[in-house]
């Protein structure tokens, strides 16, 4: 079979085209035909060394595919052949805490991940699509989609009069902003691109702000809250974007800390976190659990992601390389066939 390996931490174009052996599935085991596959921004740090220390070599990168089940091991109940399904981001994160040792078991970077031909997973480590979405819908789900469900559903228990303050038109955020509708919450989302913040007006956007021609966004989002503040901001930004929406937030609100997009190693005051008595949240991707409770609500509500572009699977470095350019407006879709 094909497969994609990074081979080293030396950027994009070093990512490599190989043969490999089609993998068997022994006892627990599922054979899946990867029929798509999408980006996020942690691919883009993993292939460029950025990621952390330790990362072993060679890797088949990406975390996020969606595929047919093929074969099965012995003792495998979950799926059968002719399945459609899509792996899991921590493969042995079912429920419960995320721990260390879950951890190690990230697709795409503590293991190998899902831009291959043929991907071998534990029955334990895969969700059912939902119905009404295609392969190339569902490759989209397991890293963006689940984060921000994590961060707004599950622990931010989002609900009908919210408002939410969205940095950028990313996978994550356009996630939360399709999650923060079906809840009856209100969106204000920023984006230096006008046409971006138009197209997130026809998905449901309430309020838009453009962060270069308003660079004070956190005041203008302050003002359109009747100078209150947002109940909950994910925040995909990082260092370089975390005090602004710490001072966005209203008191008791609630932050989702998920990226580091535009900086790291800023150092944060904590005063507005006291005594704004404001909530911080790590949200480090889910389980499957999670997953598998996001699925049911995007079945009901019949969500389907929103796709910026689609590269062939021989075309995987210009995806890469179309990712980091921050062109794009939602996901980033590799098609196996």
């Amino acid at each position: 079979m094909k497969a994609y390996e990074i081979q080293s931490n030396a950027g994009i174009d070093t990512l490599a085209l190989v043969d490999r052996s089609e993998p068997k599935p022994t006892a627990g085991q599922v054979l899946i035909q990867v029929k798509a596959t999408s980006l996020n921004y942690r691919d883009l740090l993993v292939i460029e060394g950025s990621y952390g220390s330790g990362q072993k070599y060679p890797l088949i990168p990406l975390s996020d595919g969606a595929g047919e089940v093929v074969a099965v091991g012995e003792g495998v109940t979950r799926v059968k052949i002719g399945d459609r399904v899509a792996g899991i981001f921590f493969q042995d994160w079912i429920y419960g805490s995320l721990t260390k040792e879950k951890m190690k078991f990230d697709l795409g970077g503590g293991i190998d991940g899902m831009l291959a031909e043929y991907v071998l997973l534990h029955q334990d480590g895969l969700v059912i699509l939902p119905d009404h979405l295609s392969y190339i819908e569902g490759a989209t789900l397991p890293c963006a989609a689940v984060t921000a469900w994590h961060g707004l559903v599950t622990k931010g228990n989002i609900g009908a009069g919210d408002s939410v303050l969205l940095l950028g038109t990313g996978g994550v955020s356009i996630f939360a902003l399709q999650f923060a509708k079906i809840h009856g919450a209100r969106v204000i989302i920023t984006s230096s691109s006008d046409e971006k913040l138009a197209l997130a007006k026809q998905l449901g956007a309430d309020e838009t702000i453009n962060y270069k021609t308003t660079p004070d966004w956190e005041k203008q989002a302050y003002q359109l809250t009747n100078r209150t503040g947002v109940d909950h901001v994910v925040e995909v930004g990082g260092a370089g974007t975390l005090p602004k929406s710490l001072q966005a937030l209203r008191i008791g609100g609630r932050i989702s800390l998920i990226g580091v997009l535009s900086s790291r190693g800023s150092e944060i005051d904590p005063m507005p976190i006291l005594f704004k008595s404001l909530t911080v949240q790590g949200i480090y991707v889910g389980s499957r659990e999670m997953f598998e409770a996001m699925n049911q609500a995007m079945q009901q509500h019949k969500i389907k992601p929103i796709i910026d572009r689609v590269f062939p699977f021989t075309k995987a470095r210009e995806a890469y390389h179309y990712l980091k350019s921050a062109a794009h407006f939602g996901k980033v879709v590799i098609r196996n066939s």
